[in-house]
């Protein structure tokens, strides 16, 4: 009866990768004849499947660029960007969908430690630099356990100092994959998916507007309380916006 269930499970998920991979190449046969909309149609019944992928999610940005639709445009090529960081035409076709935004909103300068922590710690992923710790501290164990057994005076120096070495690497990798971690906990994007959206100086509709941000725009949620989000610019600016004018990525 355990090994039926097994079989059975594993064919309804052949079945359904077969129908996810049929629906991908009816977008993608859409999309080569100029049908944008029914191309979205097919790729979205693919992500109601559960299927992500940068793949998918970079041509459903494509799709939207194509209907003029840039606040959808730019937060599919933003959830391409989020599993492929290091794709060259998610970046551009990314920047496309930048330039046709209304809104042309300058970051605030960084401190050079907050520019130099963001080169570091951008060298690996949170994963990355914990696994980069744990390397050093395996490292740390055989280096020590060859300097404890070791005979000889001269070798016993050279593996001593290299076994420090691997401690303070260990806990330099440690405090970026902490630090790393607390940036992504803190990182939560959104895009404006409405054409405008009126800034509010409080989570009400009475509230006075501050400045008003279009489609398309990357912010940052800092709060939510019921229909409301508590949102950032770029720039520095911050307010309120009903929360469905925007999408979180």
């Amino acid at each position: 009866m355990k090994q039926l269930i097994i079989i059975l499970a594993f064919l309804v998920s052949v079945l359904g990768m077969a129908q996810t991979e049929t629906l991908f190449e009816q977008g993608v046969a859409r999309y080569k004849t100029a049908n944008y909309q029914e191309a979205v149609t097919a790729w979205m019944k693919v992500l109601d499947e559960g299927e992500h992928s940068a793949a998918l999610y970079f041509n459903l940005g494509n799709a939207h660029y194509k209907l003029n639709n840039i606040g959808p445009s730019i937060y599919y090529y933003e959830k391409a960007l989020q599993l492929d960081p290091g794709d060259t035409d998610i970046k551009n076709n990314l920047l496309f969908a930048q330039n046709a935004r209304v809104d042309a909103i300058e970051a605030m300068p960084q401190t050079i430690f907050k520019r130099w922590n963001s080169r570091i710690s951008g060298v690996l992923s949170v994963d990355g630099w914990a696994v980069a710790a744990v390397v050093f501290s395996l490292a740390f164990v055989v280096l020590f356990l060859l300097y404890y057994f070791s005979a000889s005076e001269r070798r016993k120096r050279l593996l001593f100092a290299t076994s420090i070495s691997c401690v303070l690497l260990l806990f330099v990798t440690l405090a970026i994959a902490f630090n790393t971690h607390s940036e992504a906990l803190k990182d939560k994007p959104a895009i404006v998916f409405a054409e405008s959206s009126d800034v509010k100086s409080g989570p009400t509709l009475g509230s006075e507007v501050s400045f008003t941000i279009h489609e398309g725009t990357k912010v940052q949620v800092l709060t939510i309380e019921e229909s409301w989000a508590r949102i950032q610019l770029a720039n520095g600016k911050d307010g309120w916006v009903p929360l469905s004018d925007i999408k979180q990525l």
